[in-house]
């Protein structure tokens, strides 16, 4: 605090630290793995959360399991509603804007169903939005990730809001936002192995993620999982001695 004069006379002006001027960080949990307990790729995104609560007193947490509660697959009647939001908000242009330009005047509608589940992407886009920090179980299935991973994802790919296109090309908007990956894999794909040109999870995440502007990504992998207990035991002590040095910001 400080003194000041006002026509003689004293008052005292308390002055926020900066630290109480801060604004909380808000964190953003995804788990996706369907299989329960026993998944890895729970346990580390546990861990990740863990740690960062720890480390950054006030992290407001939330979370979302999509294998609890999918979002919304994409869907003929979702598409339409999305992109009849889009081009009310003068997001939509080219072929499309003009496709729904004649779907609008002709008066077609979304039925109520699909108003719903669009409603509900939202719901996730919105989640994903606020956070500052996100966190993703994302393990390996087939190659690729999880089903209800990609829905998730596809709630994501908002025009106007995670991107935009420019004259120069795709401008992602998602920029100040730190992703963390707890990636688990049944066996070896990491770049040295002859299997890496199988892997449709990681290079997808970065990729998806890379395109809406994020470049403080981070990935926490455990692979080789079901090659043996040693392995996996081998694999979760790596992951963990990782994740105990990460830090929120």
């Amino acid at each position: 605090m400080f003194l000041a004069k006002t026509l003689g006379t004293a008052r005292v002006i308390p002055v926020l630290s900066l630290k109480s001027r801060r604004r909380s960080l808000k964190l953003l949990h995804i788990d996706s793995s369907i299989s329960g307990s026993q998944s890895v790729s729970r346990q580390l995104s546990a861990s990740i959360v863990t740690r960062l609560k720890d480390t950054s007193p006030g992290l407001a947490v939330s979370y979302r399991d999509l294998a609890a509660e999918p979002v919304p697959h994409q869907s003929p009647g979702v598409l339409f509603a999305k992109l009849k939001s889009l081009y009310e908000a003068g997001a939509l242009a080219g072929e499309l804007g003009d496709m729904m330009s004649a779907a609008v005047r002709s008066g077609a509608q979304s039925d109520a169903s699909a108003q719903d589940e669009f409603a509900a992407t939202n719901v996730a886009l919105d989640e994903f939005l606020a956070a500052d920090i996100v966190v993703i179980g994302a393990p390996m299935y087939n190659f690729g990730i999880p089903s209800q991973l990609k829905a998730w994802i596809d709630c994501l790919a908002a025009p106007g809001k995670t991107f935009s296109y420019t004259a120069t090309g795709v401008e992602g908007l998602a920029g100040g936002k730190k992703v963390i990956i707890a990636s688990s894999r049944g066996g070896f794909y990491s770049a040295s192995s002859p299997m890496a040109f199988m892997d449709h999870q990681e290079t997808f995440l970065a990729g998806f993620f890379g395109f809406i502007g994020v470049t403080n990504m981070t990935f926490v992998r455990a692979e080789g999982v079901n090659t043996g207990p040693e392995q996996r035991q081998r694999a979760l002590q790596s992951a963990l001695a990782e994740i105990a040095v990460l830090k929120a910001a």
